[in-house]
């Protein structure tokens, strides 16, 4: 029991302290952190398996949500005329107006555009309208955009198709005939057709 006590002492001991031993008059072995001349050995203590404390770890840097995207300016941009897949009938012009509408009506410093078969039609404007004439007959594609102020596109509608129907020139002739004085006039009564006049003879009397 009293080498046990010994033991559980040295144990306590800090790592840097120096243990020694010896036995007594009586016969009995002591343990001791002070030399005693004479017969005091010095005992080699086992590196302690203490473990040093680990730095608590450091909590989790904060999850920043990712900004919110900005609403769109334009909750509707489409094509009010022509419907999609009409098919515009206007004699040998071949004359057709777009209109197209937005929602919210459009913006300070935004501007309409047109496309025509994939091509801008004239300049950017504030006007939803677009005069187009003289348009090939055939199958054309129609779309419209909005634009901010750098010209960079901010809605655009889906393309439609629309159909124009042009009577040809002789159609047109048929339908109502070159007058006299429409020669050079009218552009399905070219002076080339003009046909000659016939010259009076003079009359002669018989003789």
């Amino acid at each position: 029991m009293r080498f046990l006590l010994l033991c559980l002492l040295l144990i306590g001991l800090p790592v840097a302290a120096e243990v020694y031993t010896y036995i007594d008059n009586e016969g009995n072995r002591v343990f001791t952190d002070r030399p005693k001349p004479g017969n005091a050995k010095r005992i080699e203590l086992a590196p302690s398996n203490a473990m040093s404390a680990s730095p608590a770890p450091s909590p989790p840097a904060p999850v920043q949500a990712a900004p919110a995207a900005a609403p769109p300016a334009y909750q509707l941009l489409r094509i009010l005329v022509p419907e999609p897949d009409a098919t515009v009938r206007d004699g040998a012009s071949g004359d057709l107006i777009v209109t197209a509408t937005s929602e919210p009506s459009l913006l300070a410093g935004h501007n309409y555009r047109l496309l025509l078969d994939g091509q801008t039609v004239g300049e950017p404007s504030r006007s939803p309208v677009f005069p187009l004439s003289n348009l090939p007959r055939g199958t054309h594609q129609l779309a419209v955009e909005i634009l901010d102020g750098n010209g960079r596109t901010l809605e655009r509608t889906p393309t439609q198709p629309v159909h124009v129907l042009r009577i040809s020139l002789e159609q047109k002739r048929r339908v109502k005939p070159c007058q006299k004085d429409e020669y050079g006039v009218r552009p399905e009564c070219p002076l080339k057709d003009k046909p000659a006049e016939k010259k009076d003879i003079p009359y002669v009397p018989f003789i």
